[in-house]
């Protein structure tokens, strides 16, 4: 019984899988309360799939790139969980798992780009060729959508938001985590250690020095 989940990305997305199929799936776009929402997702996935969390046998989590306080959110979840019911757990790229959704939903027959907002006016993205499995070809990296100079098809939420800089824009958005599971469990995706994949420094930094509160 496989738990997969990602919050890389707006999208809050889990799901389980019992090796032969998908037993229970949710996506909720929430940019804001992916620490709110996740716990009771999760519960929700068990109750519909009727298992409970010592059932599980594996745990997947997306790794991003992504914004830091919604990765933290899965990446903490998911070891947390594996920690206490003594699982395995294994990351994923999660431009790969959005890579998953593409090949599954649009099928295309020539290399294509998937790109997730980064802020700051710039895209993680990944480049992959076609086929049944996930093969990155160039990534992940960070940039500016018109420094990247892509012409060939192009989806996710990246690209949907900086659609001047990309010539053939397509949903899918962000990554889904019944899909995902399903790719793990045929072997269409590879597998990383379970650790955040940061491309920059935070926007958040401490402070490197103190400000003096009295006259001189």
């Amino acid at each position: 019984m496989l738990l997969a989940l990602d919050t890389s990305t707006p999208a809050i997305t889990a799901a389980l899988h019992d090796g032969t199929e998908v037993r229970a799936a949710s996506t909720t776009v929430d940019a804001m309360r992916h620490g709110e929402l996740l716990g009771p997702t999760l519960a929700k996935l068990f109750e519909q799939a009727g298992i409970k969390p010592p059932d599980l046998t594996r745990v997947v989590v997306g790794v991003g790139p992504g914004p830091f306080t919604g990765l933290r959110v899965g990446l903490v979840t998911a070891h947390a969980l594996a920690d206490a019911l003594g699982l395995p757990v294994d990351g994923v790229c999660s431009l790969d798992a959005l890579a998953v959704r593409v090949l599954a939903e649009r099928a295309p027959d020539e290399p294509f780009l998937v790109a997730t907002d980064a802020r700051r006016k710039e895209v993680y993205w990944a480049r992959y060729a076609p086929g049944q499995n996930v093969e990155r070809l160039d990534g992940p990296h960070v940039d500016k959508p018109a420094d990247i100079g892509w012409n060939g098809p192009a989806f996710g939420s990246g690209v949907l938001a900086y659609s001047e800089s990309f010539s053939r824009v397509d949903s899918p958005d962000y990554p889904d985590a019944g899909q995902l599971a399903e790719a793990v469990v045929r072997g269409r995706i590879a597998v990383v250690p379970a650790q955040p994949l940061y491309l920059r420094r935070p926007d958040a930094t401490p402070p490197t020095g103190r400000k003096p509160v009295l006259q001189r």
